[in-house]
């Protein structure tokens, strides 16, 4: 397994559709999982730590969770199925014993930031999908090269992803 971390929450132009971008913590390498809107809304509102009076649905797993003595040890992006993609929670219950629970992994995604547990991608899951980020800083001679490409993907972002239709969610 691959231990990842958040990279981007982008919105792809051709299908309209949030993608959370996991990055691998020891490549350059990200895995794109297109998720639906009110899951994207849920990651981001971790992402930006914000709170709200009432307890929101991963707020409230969140919270069972606490009060019933369990913690979430980690979420796993376990295996793909006709292009879908499939995770587990690994839970510990009180008592200590292990639980495995099917979810969706943007489900889990947020879970995870709220809890502060680590999330992985299964190797297969990583071999099968996993592409070039479209950037990563070096340092030395290739820093000029370096820096065209993230301005190329800074224009990307911002002139062909839709992020400002993907903000009204978020804000």
């Amino acid at each position: 397994m691959r231990e990842v971390e958040i990279k981007a929450l982008l919105v792809d132009p051709y299908q309209n559709t949030p993608v959370v971008l996991l990055k691998d913590q020891s490549s350059d390498k990200v895995v794109p999982i297109w998720i639906g809107t009110p899951e994207a809304t849920a990651i981001a509102i971790a992402l930006q730590q914000r709170e709200f009076p009432r307890p929101l649905t991963h707020d409230l797993l969140q919270s069972v969770l606490e009060t019933l003595g369990g913690e979430l040890d980690m979420v796993v992006i376990d295996h793909i199925e006709d292009s879908t993609y499939f995770a587990t929670l690994v839970v510990r219950d009180r008592e200590g014993e292990v639980h495995e629970i099917d979810a969706r992994p943007s489900d889990s995604i947020a879970l995870a930031l709220r809890t502060g547990s680590p999330i992985y991608v299964a190797e297969e899951v990583f071999a099968q999908s996993a592409i070039d980020l479209p950037y990563e800083e070096n340092e030395g001679e290739n820093q000029d090269d370096d820096r065209k490409q993230r301005e190329q993907f800074k224009l990307f972002v911002e002139k062909e992803m839709n992020l400002a239709e993907f903000k009204k969610f978020i804000q």
